[in-house]
């Protein structure tokens, strides 16, 4: 069984991390520029995003990862500049920021993965990382974590960390997560990062594989504001450190592996959405009932991303109607005279009309940090989750002024 951990507990052997300030951020200070390193070559599994405009970090972390055929010894991440749209400047930004961290590590280049956040269409000045990168060089820690769990903030307003440790053979594994992300949430493998490392020797397509599903079940899942980013990256090591015996897919350690891999990073894409930009709530939205999960999938895509669902919620009106109209949005064939919606525990909608209930019973448990929204089909057994928060005027505020 899986334990969730303390992360200072639970840091994976031979991951070392370090964050300084660059001054790369637009507003406010502090660490903007973090390396990670691993002693050990780790096998690398990667999701990037699946908007056509990609960010130069993402470029050349593909072509590294081809290069040294999945494998990597360092990340560099940079918070304040997103290094996208900035042409072949941008390019040979991201390539000297890795060049110069390889000659420092004594690794070569194309073990070096990159990952940027920040403004879109300002060039990248890789003096400021390059200039920093001894001296992160040398500060290289374990509980150096912490520093880069920050430095690669934008618009949030608390670092996400994630830890669990399990038992496979005999030999304890470990598993740390952390992400970014508060705005532009809308992940479709996300601006979001997410660099999850594990001491466990994993066999790579199972590797690349459970960190595919991870993907869906978890950062796939999320909504903020219905925006898929330029920039957005997941990477997964694997050092091998714990001294297991590779974990194979078809196994009891490969299954016990990716509950507890997705447990992390599930954990990670809720604290995004909680930490949304001007959200007070969190909903978790369940469809039920549905023939199939891709339907299930896609009802629950069309409620959350609803401008006018997130606005209810910030209201805490139970304006249920909303969602059914959500759902009826999403291409998916269902009759609307057999569904039934709960808000909380509430049953606000039965056969597709309104059940009487107290409304203003319903908005005081509205108000609260959390709301679940049912909708429940009655055509098969498939079912989903996904996450979303409430839609507000500070949303607007802080993406109004961006850049100023």
């Amino acid at each position: 069984m899986s334990q969730r951990k303390n992360p200072n507990e639970c840091i994976p052997q031979g991951f070392l991390f370090a964050a300084e300030e660059g001054g790369l951020r637009t507003h406010g200070s502090g660490p903007d520029v973090a390396l990670i390193y691993t002693v050990a070559p780790a096998r690398v599994a990667a999701l990037f995003t699946a908007n056509r405009v990609k960010a130069a970090p993402i470029l050349v972390s593909q072509d590294h990862l081809r290069g040294s055929l999945r494998t990597a010894r360092a990340i560099v991440v940079n918070a304040g500049n997103a290094n996208c749209a900035t042409g072949e400047s941008g390019i040979r930004a991201a390539r000297q920021c890795a060049t110069e961290t390889a000659r420092l590590l004594k690794i070569r280049p194309n073990q070096v993965l990159l990952a940027s956040t920040g403004v879109i269409g300002v060039p990248l000045n890789a003096s400021v990382i390059t200039r920093i990168l001894p001296s992160l060089a040398r500060q290289l820690h374990p509980e150096g974590y912490v520093a880069a769990s920050r430095a690669i903030l934008t618009t949030d307003t608390r670092p996400k960390v994630a830890a669990r440790s399990l038992l496979i053979s005999g030999r304890r594994i470990t598993i740390l997560g952390m992400a970014k992300g508060a705005g532009m949430i809308y992940p479709r493998m996300a601006t979001m990062l997410g660099f999850i490392f594990t001491d466990a020797a994993v066999e790579p397509p199972f590797l690349r594989a459970a960190t595919r599903r991870m993907g869906e079940l978890s950062f796939n899942r999320i909504s903020v504001d219905g925006d898929t980013s330029t920039n957005d990256t997941v990477f997964v090591l694997a050092n091998g450190m714990a001294g297991n015996k590779p974990i194979q897919e078809k196994s009891p350690a490969g299954k016990k592996f990716l509950e507890v891999l997705t447990a992390v990073a599930q954990e990670l894409a809720i604290e995004m959405v909680r930490d949304g930009e001007g959200a007070r709530k969190l909903a978790e939205i369940r469809v039920e009932g549905t023939v199939t999960e891709k339907q299930a999938d896609a009802i629950a895509r069309s409620i959350a991303l609803s401008s006018l669902v997130k606005t209810a919620l910030a209201g805490a009106d139970p304006n249920w109607g909303r969602i059914l109209a959500a759902a009826g949005n999403a291409g998916v064939a269902f009759d609307p005279h057999h569904v039934d919606i709960y808000l909380n525990r509430t049953l606000v909608c039965k056969n597709g009309v309104a059940t009487h209930f107290s409304e203003p019973t319903l908005q005081r448990q509205l108000r609260a940090k959390e709301v679940l929204i049912r909708v429940i089909f009655k055509q098969g057994r498939a079912q989903t989750r996904f996450w979303t928060c409430d839609f507000t005027e500070e949303y607007i505020r802080i993406n109004a002024s961006y850049r100023t």
